[in-house]
């Protein structure tokens, strides 16, 4: 198991073997979600880059030190992840909380060789994290909570991936406490002024996210400088497992085409 120090906070994180060419991408988790959320991702870019996943502090095999959090904490871990890695610079994916991480690392470290900002507020303001918070000891509340993340039609068609979230969540995500101190770091957050942030971005979003509604995530798109834009209407909060095949299409093809 591999571990990096954040000023005394132990960080884990894991990463595949690449060609040594290879860009890295890293994968930046959503508040209270444990490196489950990228399962779908992390198969599909792995071979083609070199992938870094880690847990959140609060998260999974991560230290939980007493919050409340900020997100330059949180940019804080990622860089001690990179360094510990070895690795200078890289392609930051990041879902709500992780997205806002990404946007600041952009802003305050030179770590950001692209952006891909899924379910990404441009600040606190913009979201509503009650459908995600849920103590894992509960599987009712956490059966609740992945529903609401989700379309109708997905929980329907495929209860059996809703059943392996709901395992999934009961071992990796984060306590009601850690997840209360991710949350302050999500109401502190500001990316404004977003004409500052000049690397090229990808933002995506669900037609039917309850937790940053995709008119958020368009104008975050419209107000930075090199900004793209890619909405699935029908799809949830957790569009990366509900439309994780063309998600995963627009991710490798973006990501390749930032080396033309």
């Amino acid at each position: 198991m591999t571990y990096a120090d954040a000023d005394g906070c132990e960080i884990y994180y894991e990463r595949t073997e690449a060609d040594p060419e290879a860009d890295t991408v890293v994968l930046i988790g959503d508040l209270a979600f444990g490196p489950w959320q990228w399962g779908w991702q992390y198969a599909a870019l792995a071979g083609l880059f070199e992938i870094i996943v880690y847990d959140h502090r609060g998260c999974g095999r991560s230290d939980a030190p007493p919050g409340p959090y900020s997100v330059r904490d949180l940019v804080a871990d990622l860089e001690a992840v990179l360094v510990d890695a070895n690795v200078r610079r890289a392609h930051l994916v990041g879902c709500g909380l992780g997205g806002c991480v990404a946007l600041a690392a952009a802003r305050h470290t030179n770590r950001a060789e692209s952006l891909t900002l899924i379910g990404t507020p441009i600040s606190g303001n913009g979201v509503d994290p009650s459908d995600i918070r849920a103590d894992p000891a509960d599987t009712d509340a956490l059966r609740a909570s992945t529903t609401a993340l989700l379309s109708t039609e997905f929980c329907e068609t495929q209860p059996e991936v809703v059943d392996r979230i709901v395992d999934w969540r009961c071992e990796e995500d984060a306590t009601p406490s850690a997840q209360g101190a991710q949350q302050a770091a999500l109401r502190g957050f500001d990316a404004e002024p977003l004409y500052e942030l000049t690397r090229p971005a990808l933002v995506v979003a669900g037609g039917e996210d309850s937790v940053v509604d995709s008119d958020e995530s368009r104008r975050l798109a419209e107000d930075l400088p090199r900004g793209e834009f890619h909405e699935f209407p029908e799809a949830g909060h957790l569009l990366t497992v509900e439309r994780s095949a063309a998600l995963n299409d627009e991710l490798v093809g973006w990501l390749e085409s930032r080396d033309e």
